[in-house]
């Protein structure tokens, strides 16, 4: 049965229409937008941006994956990067859901004590023992992306070694993953799964895990896929600057609410708006006509 709302630590988000998440890196690395919004005002802004456009959701991250290899930071500068603006988003737009970027339970527990709801766990708990617990006792939302290794090298292809089935060995180390989420005391309700597009994945690795998304809506988990100005997209459009990768960026995530995804975690939040919200009201006429 699908999940047709995400529980998190402040409420729910219904599912009953896509859900934008609008990606706020305050980081000084981060592939596509590292640097811009390292103050905590222009942070500030930029959330403030991402609510006009539309966003649902602002995942607040701290400690940069790039592909190039990512240099991982410890909890007290993560901390100092992310709680000031977790706090101000919460004050400013208390209708905004806030999601925190972390695999650290630190970082996370002081979040959710400075109003984030979600934990955005990009090694599915994998990195950190005690991230279920603290999310469980939070009653915290969470997502839980596919990836394998560590900080530095998860979005390289170091690890990036498939055999014919590409979703079937992703569904076979996350879904263990969301088990052991849930024998911590995380509602199933509150798990959403992200298959990890371009995390341990060469573009034809990307673009198997796309095609056969219903496989992973078939788990019985909301899904989130977060392909926004990825490198697959470069390759497949022959476009070298992230930022101009904002098309590609809406083909994948028009198919990807086609196939079963309803939260997308995208940088250009009115693009994604506007395109799913059109792409969704097609998909309800023709399930309804």
């Amino acid at each position: 049965m699908r999940t047709l709302h995400w529980i998190h630590a402040l409420g729910a988000i219904p599912l009953e229409r896509p859900i934008v998440m609008g990606i706020l890196n305050v980081t000084p690395d981060s592939f596509s937008d590292g640097g811009r919004f390292l103050s905590t005002d222009d942070a500030l802004r930029r959330a403030e941006a991402l609510v006009a456009e539309g966003a649902d959701i602002i995942d607040v991250g701290g400690e940069s994956t790039r592909p190039q290899g990512a240099t991982p930071v410890g909890a007290a500068e993560e901390g100092r990067r992310v709680l000031p603006v977790i706090a101000g988003i919460a004050r400013r737009f208390p209708e905004t859901v806030v999601s925190v970027d972390t695999v650290k339970s630190d970082v996370a527990e002081r979040a959710l004590g400075d109003g984030a709801a979600i934990v955005n766990d990009v090694s599915a708990f994998r990195l950190d023992a005690r991230m279920p617990d603290v999310c469980a006792r939070a009653g915290a939302g969470v997502v839980l992306m596919h990836s394998r290794g560590g900080v530095s090298d998860m979005a390289t292809f170091e690890h990036a070694s498939y055999g014919d089935d590409v979703v079937g060995e992703v569904l076979g180390e996350l879904l263990p993953r969301a088990d052991a989420a849930e024998r911590a005391g995380i509602r199933r309700e509150a798990i959403v799964l992200d298959p990890g597009i371009g995390f341990s994945k060469r573009s034809e690795h990307s673009l198997a895990v796309l095609a056969e998304l219903p496989r992973v809506v078939e788990a019985g988990y909301a899904v989130l896929v977060g392909v926004s100005r990825k490198r697959f997209l470069g390759e497949l459009t022959g476009v070298r600057e992230p930022a101009e990768r904002v098309h590609g960026t809406t083909g994948a995530n028009v198919m990807a609410l086609a196939f079963g995804a309803r939260i997308f975690r995208v940088h250009d939040v009115a693009a994604a708006r506007h395109a799913l919200d059109v792409a969704w009201a097609i998909l309800q006429h023709e399930q309804n006509g």
